[in-house]
């Protein structure tokens, strides 16, 4: 639905009587009430899907110290990479984003500044806003602050101190991630009218501590309520791969000024596939962590035990540098005593890694486009005849019902957390799409939510299950490659169920039961746009993910393509 359908739709599922009535009717048409509320379970709820530390004793991983500080992990970080020959900036090459190391390597050789580096951003950001281009890539950003802090990392490199790799580094982070001087909007127009951003997210400040270069807030589909990026707001963050396409959502922005190489790397928060979703149809690298990872002080509570700050990089290596910086440093003391240990992956090693055994579901792994099962299926051949790993066939259970339990606990947890700022707020300043997502929402009942959560349990146990027989689950990113914008959709926000369910259907496991997952691009669809491939790790085992993604990148970096927008932000445009 767009354009007025929507609009009337909304003011429909609004009604205090009849909207309440038709909200249980579509919760029953869509099997919430056969395959939740009237599910004969014998578990217990398991409200939030923490897993206890099992030492994995995965090959070739460096520990880390308790106590290092975020430019100490950085650099083991650095120290796990190969070593490669610097680039030469100014030579033709095939097409590949900047890295991090690349920055850092530019900074020290004096090839050119992070000052430098941000009046060229500043510029790249005001040409992508035009009204030609129509972007959409941040929703808050100030020149001032960011030359300020390019200023700074200048005078750093000049004196010969950078704090890490990291230093006069740009960095975005997605509007529902509390960063100072911006407001944090959540996409929308009025929520940081009712919660002021008073101090940087934890995960900000562990970056700051490594010298980022913070460059502002980018755009999300408004309260992450949606997967297509479009926000009736602050305008669609549009694919550089195709401006008339979708990103993703809802870290639409974030994955879009990676794919432009505005930035290395950004932050997001994935909820519902928020990463990992725009990262595949953006053509970059999105990584989730295990639940309890990362911390989530200062991140928007719009879904306490879903939501997960995540990292979208151009490369596997710079997801695995910033997923170092903000990793492990936990705040309180209790979260400190119960951390599970934070360990790296050797990639500089020359062993190959032990002989992995890959689950794959043939029935979910081919519900997807035609060109998307090519693709992925090629992909994992490929795994398979260079490293000599093996797939094992399973059957994944009730994927359509853990489905819809984490829609029931997203929707309630979304609605408990803005319940009281809701009650006060115009509609009218909300996306037609957002309103009905609401209405949804509040239709949950507490049986529905209390058995979503004793479904929870039981799937906890099924995938433990899976993992005693295989190392990780393979499937495509998203069952759908990015899809066309339409005007109505810009103005009032869209509905579109059928490309909605296929975007997110590989994406629950990694969000409901707190399981770390990554995407990575393997190639492209008849009309070029970007196809990721994902894969779903047992808990703690983010060393085995970023080994196995960083494998699975080395066999596809010659086919990869350049964005129809991309700037080379360490050297003049071609």
């Amino acid at each position: 639905m767009t354009g007025n359908l929507i609009r009337v739709f909304a003011w429909i599922l609004e009604l205090k009587y009849f909207g309440k009535l038709l909200v249980r009717l579509l919760i029953k048409l869509n099997l919430v009430k056969k395959l939740i509320a009237d599910a004969e379970l014998n578990e217990p709820p398991t409200y939030v899907p923490t897993h206890p530390w099992e030492e994995l004793n995965e090959k070739d991983t460096v520990i880390i110290q308790p106590g290092s500080s975020p430019p100490e992990q950085v650099q083991e970080a650095v120290n796990c990479l190969p070593l490669r020959s610097e680039k030469v900036l100014n030579t033709q090459a095939s097409f590949q984003r900047w890295t991090i190391q690349d920055y850092s390597r530019a900074y020290i050789s004096r090839e050119t500044t992070p000052l430098e580096v941000a009046k060229h951003f500043l510029a790249a950001v005001h040409e992508t806003s035009s009204t030609f281009l129509r972007m959409s890539f941040f929703i808050n950003y100030s020149s001032e602050d960011i030359l300020k802090q390019a200023t700074e990392s200048t005078l750093r490199y000049e004196k010969g101190e950078p704090i890490s790799v990291l230093d006069g580094v740009p960095i975005a982070v997605k509007d529902e991630i509390d960063c100072l001087p911006y407001p944090t909007t959540g996409g929308t127009k009025w929520l940081h009218k009712v919660r002021p951003c008073k101090s940087d997210a934890s995960c900000v400040k562990l970056l700051r501590s490594c010298g980022a270069l913070i460059v502002g807030k980018t755009n999300m589909h408004e309260l992450g309520a949606g997967t297509s990026g479009i926000n009736p707001h602050y305008g669609a963050a549009r694919n550089p791969y195709d401006l008339n396409r979708i990103s993703g959502g809802s870290s639409s922005g974030s994955a879009t000024v990676v794919s432009a190489g505005l930035c290395p790397a950004a932050l997001g928060v994935d909820g519902g596939g928020s990463v990992r979703l725009p990262a595949s149809l953006c053509g970059v690298v999105g990584f989730k962590p295990t639940f309890g990872r990362v911390s989530h002080s200062g991140v928007l509570p719009l879904n306490w035990t879903v939501g997960m700050v995540g990292v979208l990089a151009g490369t596997v290596e710079d997801a695995f540098i910033v997923y170092a910086a903000i990793s492990g440093n936990l705040l309180s003391p209790q979260a400190k005593s119960l951390s599970p240990k934070v360990d790296f992956p050797l990639l500089n090693s020359t062993d190959s890694i032990f002989n992995v055994k890959m689950a794959t579901y043939e029935e979910w792994f081919n519900d997807c486009h035609d060109d998307i099962k090519r693709c992925c299926s090629q992909a994992l051949d490929q795994l398979c005849e260079h490293y000599k790993w093996k797939t094992v066939e399973l059957t994944i259970p009730e994927i359509e019902v853990m489905r819809l339990a984490h829609y029931t606990t997203i929707g309630s947890e979304c609605s408990a957390s803005l319940g009281a700022y809701l009650q006060k707020q115009d509609t009218k300043e909300i996306g037609c799409d957002v309103r009905a997502a609401l209405c949804f929402y509040n239709g949950f009942t507490s049986k529905e939510y209390l058995n979503a959560q004793r479904l929870r349990n039981r799937h906890l146990h099924i995938y433990k299950e899976i993992f005693n027989k295989a190392d990780i689950i393979v499937s495509p990113t998203t069952g759908v490659t990015a899809y066309p914008i339409t005007d109505d959709a810009i103005k009032y926000g869209e509905l579109d169920y059928v490309n909605g369910a296929a975007l997110v259907r590989y994406m629950i496991a990694g969000n409901f039961l707190g399981l770390p997952a990554v995407t990575v691009p393997v190639g492209y669809d008849k009309m070029g746009l970007p196809i990721g491939l994902q894969f779903i790790g047992r808990p703690w085992s983010e060393s085995t993910l970023i080994r196995i993604a960083y494998m699975m990148q080395n066999l596809c970096l010659s086919s990869y393509r350049k964005p129809q927008v991309f700037y080379n932000m360490l050297k003049s445009q071609e």
